[in-house]
């Protein structure tokens, strides 16, 4: 029997390559499988994530506004920084600038002192000569420090034999239209005139002028009063009736001298009212000094109408000297008026029996 040839194995054989395919096949399904869940999760991400999501991109966007801010703040601090660079470079100018000027002083400064010293030394032998002129003049005057000054034409000295100290002074200004002028016809003439021609009147400026020589005389520690009158009596410091002043530096004299340059002369003359005056201050002057022209033209408040004879004018004379009060001395200052003949020695007796003083002023007193 012949033996049976056995046929050779053949390593790949079909069953084995089915093996293998559905093996493969196997694991590329699986592969398929776990993709499309890969796939399924990335497109369908949780709340959680999505939550974090948004957080995260939130937080860029407020980094990028921080950021922005930054380089904004960076910005204005450069500018600061320039701009303060600039000021320093100013000031450092300015410095320099201020040196040099000081080193220019520098040189002048020993003569400024030189120049300095040498002001002192004349101002100190002006003072010293100053009070040489200053005590002289008490020792040949014997009336104390006067607040004020007066100097006639040519430098004259004044001998009238007035009293005009005291520790009250009371001092009575005629304002009436009579002081416009000497003569009647030229006072008629000017009290129709306008206020400043008035005030240009030589009459009137010789009275003011000589209230002005008067108050040159008096003692800083002396009180004064200057009172105005022709109807009535007024202060020439508003607001002062019946109020006694201070002499002191001179403050309110100078002002009472510059109020009465400016009171225009008008209306007739009335002495009562004036003399009244003498009784409202308080004390009582120890001094007055009345300014006058005349004998007074009526003894009431308003003018009087028509002509006055000189026997009403004497009449209103003595009626008005009633009221001055005893012991007060009245020294009259007389600026004679033409056809008033009874006016001087009316007035003189007025003095005399009062224990004052009567002058009669001529044309270039004082």
């Amino acid at each position: 029997m012949m033996a049976r040839r056995r046929r050779p194995m053949d390593v790949f054989s079909l069953s084995f390559l089915d093996c293998m395919s559905c093996g493969f096949g196997a694991v590329i399904l699986f592969f398929m499988i776990i993709n499309s869940q890969v796939v399924h999760e990335s497109e369908n991400p949780p709340e959680r994530a999505r939550a974090e999501t948004v957080r995260l991109e939130f937080e860029i966007l407020e980094e990028r506004k921080n950021l922005v801010m930054a380089r904004n703040t960076m910005e204005e601090l450069q500018d600061e920084e320039s701009r303060a660079k600039d000021q320093i470079a100013q000031i450092i100018a300015l410095i320099e600038k201020l040196k040099k000027e000081l080193e220019e002083y520098d040189l002048v400064t020993l003569a400024k002192i030189e120049r300095i010293e040498k002001l002192q030394a004349d101002i100190k032998r002006l003072e010293d000569e100053k009070n040489r002129l200053i005590a002289q003049q008490r020792e040949n005057e014997g009336e104390g420090t006067r607040v004020r000054s007066f100097i006639g034409d040519g430098d004259r000295q004044y001998l009238t034999g007035l009293r005009v100290g005291g520790d009250h002074i009371l001092v009575l200004v005629d304002a009436s239209a009579s002081m416009l002028d000497r003569k009647i016809v030229n006072v008629i003439r000017r009290r129709n005139m306008d206020d400043t021609a008035k005030l240009r009147s030589l009459k009137w400026r010789q009275a003011v002028a000589s209230v002005d020589w008067l108050s040159a005389q008096f003692s800083p520690d002396s009180k004064f009063q200057i009172y105005t009158f022709n109807t009535e009596a007024k202060p020439v410091l508003e607001g002062s009736e019946n109020v006694w002043l201070e002499v002191g530096d001179g403050t309110q004299l100078n002002e009472a001298i510059r109020k009465l340059r400016r009171t225009v002369p008008q209306d007739g003359t009335n002495m009562k009212a004036a003399y009244e005056v003498i009784n409202r201050l308080n004390p009582a002057p120890d001094n007055v000094l009345l300014l006058v022209d005349g004998l007074p033209t009526t003894d009431q408040m308003k003018p009087a109408r028509g002509m006055v004879t000189g026997a009403e004018r004497l009449r209103f004379h003595y009626n008005a000297i009633d009221v001055i009060p005893s012991g007060v001395p009245v020294n009259i200052l007389l600026y004679p008026m033409e056809g008033d003949y009874q006016a001087s020695i009316a007035y003189w007796l007025l003095a005399y029996g009062t224990g004052g003083a009567y002058m009669s002023i001529s044309k270039d007193w004082p």
